[in-house]
């Protein structure tokens, strides 16, 4: 049996991949938890500076595995695989390096608020996203409650999850789910091009400006004292000197992370 997760890294990028393409890459006990794994390898492996999410097939990920989630026996057990879903994406936001969505298809329930986790995300033109728990009489899950009002604002995230209805990777653009909508052909490639250039960036820079903008209930006077401490620590670093010279030199810089 295949694993529900595949693993593989090149060039300083982790590329994560949801393995149960026959089920649309839903999730189940063995996805979650390759996906914890992956990203535990991920975080702890210094040589990776950019992580890519994405599913093998015609999905991204279809959200929960209704046979699967069927199966679980007593609100404990259900209460158990949710959590561990919650925390997939708690993950991707508090991992200190940048995370890629790899949306090359159907993508629907929970697999849209792991997507909206992500800190970028690139989908195929073919891609089309539903928030689908209504029509199964659940509500949103994966962290889609925080996520996707902020994405893209309350009244329209309102709309979404009460009718889940799909809608094409077009409107998800204009609606703020997704960075960009690329033909299929060239998805992959604008994707990597992507990742590579955040491979090359600052690591520590990048992981801070992350950590920053996720903590959504910083105050502007918190935000001011940040930069004020921050700051001053990140210019003593043998990074911030390298980008210094590289920019006097008309160079690319080279990026440590130290």
């Amino acid at each position: 049996m295949e694993d529900a997760v595949l693993y593989a890294v090149e060039n300083g990028i982790a590329t994560i991949t949801m393995n149960r393409p026959k089920s649309l890459n839903s999730m189940n006990d063995a996805l979650i938890d390759g996906l914890h794994e992956a990203l535990t390898k991920a975080e702890n492996d210094e040589a990776v500076r950019c992580i890519v999410l994405t599913g093998n097939g015609k999905a991204f990920c279809a959200g929960g595995d209704l046979s699967f989630l069927n199966g679980l026996e007593g609100t404990a057990a259900k209460k158990s695989f949710i959590a561990k879903v919650g925390a997939v994406a708690k993950r991707i936001t508090v991992i200190e390096k940048p995370i890629i969505a790899w949306i090359n298809g159907v993508t629907a329930g929970a697999g849209v608020n792991l997507m909206l986790a992500c800190d970028l995300i690139y989908a195929s033109h073919k891609a089309k996203f539903g928030e689908s728990f209504a029509k199964v009489a659940l509500i949103p899950d994966c962290g889609g409650l925080y996520f996707l009002p902020r994405a893209i604002g309350i009244h329209k995230a309102k709309e979404l999850m009460f009718t889940g209805d799909l809608i094409d990777a077009p409107t998800a653009e204009r609606l703020g789910m997704v960075n960009d909508v690329i033909e299929e052909e060239y998805l992959k490639d604008k994707v990597y091009e992507m990742a590579a250039r955040l491979a090359a960036s600052a690591p520590i820079a990048i992981g801070l400006t992350k950590k920053y903008l996720n903590d959504t209930g910083l105050t502007l006077d918190e935000v001011l004292n940040i930069e004020e401490t921050t700051q001053p620590l990140l210019m003593g670093t043998d990074d911030c000197k390298e980008g210094i010279a590289a920019f006097y030199e008309k160079r690319a810089a080279v990026f440590t992370g130290k």
